[in-house]
């Protein structure tokens, strides 16, 4: 049992994460910069995947001497709209996410990725919880326009990750406690966890909720639909307006937060009122999602890469702390929470799923 390992690959579109870990922790962690590689030139996912393939393998493989690899995990991709958990790779899976049946990024070569290292070590493949995790309550997908359904689009990973941290130091069951997850990266994500089910959440893709260091977030919509027909933007320029370059770098012409803290350091005071303005729509979204468990919750979880930020969790903090109390998991935790989960799989701790394609 000490012996042996879980390989975690987490893809993304100019480098790949990839871990090695035992029950303990991590044994071997590497990032792998593609940028300026034939990789960054190739024109598909599909077209990455065996050099991908090649490349991870040449690296991990020194790594396993005197290890016993018993799973590979990746990075769940976009699928259908899926309950959370831990799903074996099968056909239906890597044809989905491999061939964008549903949207194209770089998180689609891991179910592939992983299944081809598996295949060669005879041991499982897994993913664990995509980014299309779709738990919601019914209430939670009225939009307010018939032909538009609210869609759950999340950090669903590290978001449940967090979560059975949380249960474990309460000595709960992920089964008996309410939390609001507030993930802090790139994109935000404000999540309800009733019992193991995230019931409800903004669109941390596209629209919804705050705005972030790079994504609008919800925008009012008489100037967003004048936008839109002004004949100044495609679709395409628009959403990549609206998913890369708005939030603190559409103002400030920085998504990094760091900087932004450093130029009010400094008298920015522009910089100063965007950034209190994110606190505080991040605020806003967080007591909205306590709404929706009645505010009867365990407590409010900071996470994701800007809750390394003492001064950003301290900010947030001042305006909701009434509601519940604080805990705080800096960082993404995408390797630990992928191995974990191939753990858990392996040693009977969770139900694996079979995921099965919609028909057309």
């Amino acid at each position: 049992m000490q012996n042996e390992v879980v390989l975690a690959i987490n893809p993304g579109s100019t480098s790949t994460k990839m871990a090695l870990y035992n029950r303990q922790g991590p044994i071997k962690v590497e990032k792998i910069d593609h940028s300026g590689t034939e990789i960054c030139n190739m024109m598909s996912i599909l077209e990455q995947l065996p050099l991908r393939v090649e490349i991870i393998k040449k690296t991990f493989t020194p790594w396993l001497e005197g290890y016993k690899l018993v799973a590979v995990v990746g990075r769940g991709g976009l699928v259908k709209p899926i309950s959370g958990g831990i799903y074996t790779v099968n056909a239906d899976l890597m044809d989905d996410t491999i061939n964008c049946k549903y949207a194209s990024h770089a998180s689609n070569l891991g179910a592939s990725i992983a299944h081809g290292i598996a295949r060669d070590y005879k041991v499982s493949a897994f993913v664990v919880d995509p980014v299309t995790v779709d738990e919601f309550i019914p209430e939670a997908r009225i939009s307010g326009v018939p032909e538009i359904q609210r869609k759950s689009r999340l950090h669903a990973l590290n978001v449940n990750a967090c979560v059975r941290k949380e249960a474990t130091r309460l000595g709960k069951s992920i089964k008996d406690v309410k939390f609001v997850v507030a993930h802090l990266g790139g994109g935000i994500t404000v999540a309800a966890v009733d019992g193991g089910q995230i019931i409800d959440c903004n669109d941390a893709l596209m629209g919804m909720g705050p705005f972030s260091p790079e994504r609008a977030g919800a925008l009012p919509l008489e100037p967003l639909i004048k936008m839109a027909m002004s004949g100044s933007y495609s679709f395409k320029d628009l959403y990549r307006k609206f998913t890369k370059n708005s939030g603190l770098k559409g103002y400030l012409g920085t998504g990094d937060v760091r900087e932004v803290l450093d130029r009010i350091d400094h008298g920015d005071e522009e910089a100063a009122l965007v950034y209190r303005a994110m606190i505080y729509q991040v605020a806003k979204e967080i007591g909205a999602m306590a709404t929706t468990l009645k505010g009867v919750l365990d407590g409010i979880i900071i996470t994701g890469g800007i809750a390394h930020s003492e001064r950003v969790v301290n900010d947030l903090a001042e305006r909701i702390k009434f509601i519940a109390g604080i805990s705080v998991h800096p960082g993404e935790n995408e390797l630990e929470s992928l191995a974990a989960g191939g753990f858990r799989a392996i040693d009977g701790e969770q139900e694996v799923q079979i995921y099965i394609s919609e028909s057309e």
